[in-house]
């Protein structure tokens, strides 16, 4: 082995410039044993990385004027180098550097040339072409080789680190080939192959700058890194060196994830960007051993809440399967790899954000431990996205990326599908009442898995969670079956949908849809797929959950809603939002406002915040037969008065009508005589609409600006029993702005 170039230590400054260090370390090791004498060696690893890229497109005329040639050429050298920086056998202050080095470099130039020529004498006029491609790669490997090292240290603190690394041998190949067209006398190309051939690799070297500074504290420790670029050339010289070191040392801890998609394409964890929840982490520790005998030791990768706000005084924990045994002969360096999975670890266990985990590598020799490195790693949470439902848009979770931002940081990202629309864009109808055709269930569920897609990618995350409202759950439930493709980690790409206000048996205000989209013959699919009927035929088909945990949000707030007394969000009732849930709750919010902020708060970040405890819980099915009746309680609003699993309702009548600015309309309404009658209609918030008896009695109202007014679809109910007679609505618009409004007239409801 060679010596290093150039070490100087200017003893009497540099001691004096580290006096008061000194004096403390002396004053503290009176009554100890006084420490194995060093040498001065400095011992740990350099890496030297270049890199160097060229291309050069260009086109030039021929000669002739008929024609041009085009070149495209393009190179790229790649050349990595780790040295072992190990005390030389001498043992007198020097120290040797051995190398694992690798190499790799090509060459592709192709040049297209084309020239106007005629084969008759100037009669016609044709084009001649001609390809030509060549390549040439070169490639090397070698390691135990012995390199130059050098560190020279200022009298100011400042010091420079340098490495010299020797030829080694490797391989070149390359091939030719040429391809030929519209020539007067047909001209056949050829290919030629260059077999792989031995030749020599030069070695490079480096310097840093001199300007990194000793740290004081810490003098016997040398760790930084340089980088030089000139021309299209990138140099980087990055070092951890220790002097009076422990002969086994972990000299780096490292962090990489995989690239999605590309399974098992490793690239190493920028530590500003960190990685994503549910990701595999390899884990990386480099274990040198700079002594002069062979040694075994054991590695133990840990968590660590050292320096943790809240549970610094928490012992460390091994990390599942975070233990390996490793061989290293003398000088050698060696990588010992640990592949962790990350899920839930951007949240503790009792759902405070988790920015940073401390990673430790433990170091053993004898059950000794010998030395112990500690790194931070970012984990962002799983990347949110948010499905919307009937007649809306992304614009209905427009609020939720500032949510997500306060409740753990801007690394929290929401994915409202159709926010970017060329990546995805459900149609569930739009506005409001609109009677557009739209996509089907299974259309939109292609959508969405496109926009899964797109937020993975964004976010380099191999899972995602899934927040769906209203038909956006149903939406969901078919992309999990029907398009939801497998992760090779084994779990399931969507680690948790949770849905709020889902109607996962059908909604009887499809029915009254239905009803009144027939006065004007247009029925969107979006809407006469909620339907009872069909959720049922969907539920049927539908079934494959693939191991994603399920949790729903109901809302309670109304006993009654299109044709049904069943309590009820407006929309939804109880019963068919929990269908065959086990978790499950229950909100005093009406429909559309289940994706507000109390809800979220309440109900959606527990279930979305959990630690690694929870993460591993798996989402056990319960049968039909133990869910027909909501007991669960959420936030101070009980199930309240059920009326059995399936409602009966008869004799409905659809109605429509148009009304200007403050017009007002009556609509007569023919009325059997029954135990009860109900309205239910679909509006805006600035109709009033009233009841009036076969005797001119107003018995019943919904008026605009009132509570009752928000919900998509409003009721007039009469439990008490009515006569027979034509009854009238009287309709009146109290904004200025023309507008719809659809009834549906029903009676026998129980």
């Amino acid at each position: 082995m060679k010596r290093i170039i150039s070490l100087v230590i200017l003893t009497a400054i540099f001691g004096s410039l580290f006096a008061p260090a000194a004096q403390t370390r002396k004053a503290s090791a009176k009554s100890t044993t006084s420490a194995p004498k060093c040498s001065g060696a400095w011992t740990g690893t350099i890496t030297y990385q270049r890199t160097q890229s060229a291309h050069d497109n260009k086109t030039v005329q021929r000669v002739s004027g008929r024609g041009q040639d085009t070149r495209d050429w393009t190179m790229s050298y790649k050349y990595n180098a780790r040295v072992a920086v190990v005390e030389a056998p001498e043992k007198n202050g020097s120290s040797n550097g051995i190398a694992t080095i690798s190499h790799q470099m090509s060459s592709k130039e192709r040049v297209d040339a084309v020239e106007k020529n005629s084969c008759d004498r100037g009669k016609t006029w044709q084009d001649m072409r001609g390809t030509s491609t060549s390549t040439t790669e070169s490639s090397g490997q070698a390691s135990g080789e012995s390199a130059n090292v050098g560190i020279n240290i200022n009298s100011d603190g400042t010091y420079s680190v340098s490495v010299g690394l020797p030829q080694i041998k490797g391989k070149v190949s390359g091939s030719q080939s040429s391809s030929f067209s519209g020539q007067c006398t047909a001209k056949e190309g050829s290919s030629f192959n260059m077999p792989s051939t031995e030749t020599t690799i030069e070695g490079n070297s480096l310097t840093s700058d001199g300007t990194t500074r000793i740290n004081p504290d810490d003098p016997n420790t040398l760790s930084g890194s340089y980088t030089y670029t000139w021309q299209n050339v990138t140099e980087t010289i990055t070092w951890n060196l220790k002097k009076c070191g422990a002969p086994l040392r972990i000299t780096e801890l490292q962090f990489a994830d995989m690239k999605f998609p590309k399974w098992n394409d490793w690239q190493d964890i920028v530590p500003q960007k960190g990685t994503i929840d549910g990701n595999l982490v390899k884990i990386k520790a480099t274990v040198l051993n700079a002594s002069g005998e062979t040694k075994f030791a054991d590695l133990k990768f840990k968590e660590t809440y050292k320096g943790d706000k809240w549970d610094g005084g928490k012992p460390d924990g091994l990390l599942d399967g975070g233990e390996a045994s490793v061989r290293l002969d003398p000088g050698e360096s060696r990588d010992v790899e640990f592949v962790w999975d990350s899920s839930g670890y951007s949240w503790f266990d009792d759902g405070r954000p988790r920015y940073m985990q401390r990673i430790k590598a433990e170091l053993y020799e004898n059950d000794k431990k010998t030395d112990e490195k500690t790194e931070n790693l970012k984990i962002a949470p799983k990347p949110l996205v948010l499905v919307h439902g009937l007649w809306s848009n992304w614009q209905a979770w427009e609020t939720w990326q500032n949510i997500l931002t306060t409740t753990h940081s801007y690394d929290w990202k929401a994915f409202p599908v159709g926010e970017k629309p060329e990546k995805g864009r459900m149609d569930t109808g739009g506005e409001f009442l609109s009677s557009a055709p739209t996509k089907t269930i299974h259309g939109n569920a292609i959508e969405l898995d496109r926009y899964v897609q797109y937020a993975q990618e964004d976010r380099n995350a191999w899972h995602v969670d899934i927040v769906a409202h209203s038909m956006g759950g149903l939406i969901s439930r078919e992309y999990i079956q029907a398009f939801m493709k497998p992760v090779e980690d084994g779990r399931p790409r969507v680690a948790h949908l949770v849905m709020l206000g889902t109607p996962n048996m059908g909604s009887p205000c499809a029915d009254v849809m239905d009803i009144a989209f027939s006065v004007t013959g247009t029925t969107p699919n979006a809407v006469r797929e909620l339907k009872p009927d069909v959720v049922a035929e969907f539920n049927r088909v539908v079934t494959n959950r693939k191991d994603v945990k399920f949790s729903v949000l109901a809302g309670n707030p109304l006993p009654t809603m299109c044709k049904t007394v069943a309590w009820n969000d407006g929309v939804v009732s109880v019963e068919s939002a929990h269908w065959q849930i086990a978790d499950r709750g229950l909100s005093s919010s009406l429909h559309t406002d289940l994706t507000g902020t109390k809800d979220f708060s309440a109900w959606v970040k527990p279930h979305l915040a959990v630690g690694p405890k929870s993460y591993k819980i798996p989402d056990v099915p319960v049968p039909p037969t133990a869910l027909l009746t909501p007991v669960s309680k959420y936030n101070g609003a009980a199930a309240g008065p059920f009326f059995g699993p399936s409602p009966v309702y008869v004799e409905d009548t659809g109605r429509a009508a148009t009304l200007a600015a403050k017009e007002v309309k009556e609509i007569e309404i023919p009325v059997s005589a029954a135990p009860d009658l109900g309205i239910t209609f679909m509006a805006d918030a600035k109709i009033s609409v009233e009841l009036v008896n076969d005797k001119g009695v107003v018995v019943g109202k919904n008026l605009a600006g009132s509570p009752e007014s928000r919900p998509w679809f409003r009721s007039i109910y009469l439990k008490a029993g009515v006569t027979a007679g034509t009854w009238k609505l009287r309709v009146t618009n109290t904004g200025d702005l023309e507008r719809p409004a659809y009834f549906a007239i029903w009676q026998n409801a129980r």
